[in-house]
């Protein structure tokens, strides 16, 4: 023991002396010193040193001398390649529902010459991420890689430009540079370097997929005017072409049964490996090509997952969709809800852009969204009165419970809805994203409706339920046994009292 005690107190004034005036900014080092104590071994902090046995949620891990054994190190290969996965995953929800969605509109038929348009607005058989049954949908795709294209918009739409990845590439219509008169739209590809012609609107996409969605309006009870304009105006064509433009084969999509949801098990992994190896990847940065990588996703190298490596991306798939289903209908972040008494939330977590300050991503934000729904565009996230629209959404009634297909419920809008064109209130089945399917084509009350009752004072109750209540059919949703929902509140032009909080919509009541 006297012997230990000499070699610290030794090892002690050799430091003091060897350091002198400088000793002020050392570290002290105190604590057990590393055994055997011998003539250079150094006192160790706590938290530096592994201890041999180390209990963990993925079991007992053993080290010799802060080594791994051979057991411990395949369960930590086995979590690390797990936690990897299961970020991947999430960070992939952008581009895979991208892929979906593009795969589902060219079965219709080919780019550039295929516009799928839902001449009756978009009903219960279309299975899409939340779209909306109020506005007929001109939904398709062009492709770049041949060079530059033109495209021709029609006046008296609302639309966007998004790419591959999600990202938001321009407005086309009444938020675009158009102004909602129609124009020429010059998409370039990435890295494009040569001249760009005067007399169109750029647009300069970060992949050579990109997508092109917009709404025309109906008018006076009908969707043909503004159906008639989008045939007789929408033209693509490359860039310099002359003579007439090819024809375009418009399709309507209207009571046709039609998937563009992409899968949530192994089968994911095969549409994000195939948008990374078909599509430039320099706008995603570093560290999500870098997950992607660590999963065996790699731009120019075979995607071939042994034994192990497929069933863990499969669970991690599973757990993937689990955490996206958490983070949508279970959001724990206060930025989310609109209001702090109601259960409303904000489809954007820190704007169309998802973040929490300007250069830094918020993942939840992110994954939130494309979990649930597609088309990314500042028009949605406009703070402006009377413009754009808004879309507070809720999966939980005034309980924070689930809400059950099988039980009936009853909304109530205050007086006074704060919009300057119309609101609705769309059901969506909590599985599939996209409306509920029962008997009614369109899952929705809408003040587009004029049967639509109103209040002696103005307010709206809106009613879900397996059967309607008597007397209020007009104002009734019906929802499955054995199924969950969620509902979207959307406002069009929405009001100065909805930006001041002045006017909340209630929350979802359970009815006796």
């Amino acid at each position: 023991m006297k012997t230990v005690q000499y070699v610290r107190a030794a090892i002690a004034a050799s430091l003091l002396a060897s350091l002198g005036a400088g000793a002020a900014f050392a570290q002290p080092l105190t604590g057990t010193a590393a055994p055997p104590a011998y003539k250079f071994s150094t006192p160790m902090p706590p938290g530096v040193l592994s201890p041999d046995t180390v209990e963990s949620r993925i079991g007992t891990l053993h080290f010799l001398g802060g080594v791994p054994d051979q057991d411990s190190t395949a369960k930590i290969y086995d979590n690390l390649d797990f936690q990897r996965a299961v970020q991947a995953y999430l960070l992939a929800l952008p581009v895979v529902n991208q892929m979906a969605n593009r795969a589902g509109t060219l079965s219709v038929g080919p780019a550039n010459t295929t516009v799928p348009i839902w001449e009756q607005m978009v009903d219960s058989r279309t299975v899409e991420l939340t779209a909306n049954d109020n506005t007929p949908y001109t939904w398709f795709w062009i492709d770049l890689r041949n060079g530059p294209l033109v495209l021709e918009a029609p006046p008296k739409v609302l639309g966007t430009v998004n790419d591959i990845w999600y990202h938001w590439a321009g407005d086309i219509g009444f938020t675009g540079p158009d102004h909602g008169q129609g124009g020429k739209f010059l998409f370039l590809p990435p890295g494009y370097k040569g001249d760009v012609p005067a007399g169109y609107h750029v647009v300069r996409p970060g992949s050579l997929s990109v997508w092109v969605v917009w709404r025309s309006f109906v008018v006076d009870g009908t969707p043909a005017p503004g159906v008639d304009l989008v045939k007789k105006f929408t033209r693509v064509y490359p860039l310099g072409q002359t003579g007439a433009p090819p024809q375009m084969n418009f399709v309507d999509m209207s009571t046709k049964p039609f998937n563009m949801v992409g899968p949530a098990d192994f089968g994911f992994w095969e549409l994000l490996n195939e948008a990374v190896q078909t599509e430039p990847t320099e706008a995603i940065d570093a560290t999500t090509l870098g997950f992607w990588a660590s999963v065996g996703i790699q731009k120019g190298k075979p995607f071939a997952p042994d034994a192990r490596m497929k069933k863990i991306l499969t669970e991690a798939a599973a757990v993937g969709d689990a955490t996206g289903r958490t983070l949508g209908y279970r959001n724990r972040e206060k930025e989310a809800l609109f209001f702090d008494d109601r259960n409303w939330k904000r489809p954007f977590i820190g704007g169309y852009k998802f973040e929490w300050q300007p250069g830094v991503a918020n993942l939840t934000g992110s994954a939130m969204y494309f979990f649930m729904a597609t088309g990314v565009t500042p028009a949605m996230d406009t703070q402006i009165i009377g413009e754009g629209s808004t879309y507070p959404w809720t999966a939980t009634d005034a309980d924070n419970n689930p809400l059950d297909g099988g039980k009936s419920y009853k909304l109530h809008l205050p007086p006074h809805i704060p919009v300057k064109t119309f609101w609705s209130v769309i059901v969506y089945d909590a599985q599939t994203r996209s409306m509920v399917q029962t008997d009614q084509r369109f899952p929705s009350v809408s003040s587009q409706n004029k049967s639509v009752q109103t209040n002696a004072d103005g307010s709206v109750d809106v009613y879900f339920g397996p059967k309607a209540p008597a007397g209020h059919e007009s104002n009734w949703v019906e929802t499955t046994p054995g199924k969950s929902w969620f509902t979207i509140l959307r406002l069009y032009g929405p009001l100065e009292p909805w930006f001041k909080q002045e006017w909340r919509p209630d929350n979802i009541v359970l009815m006796p």
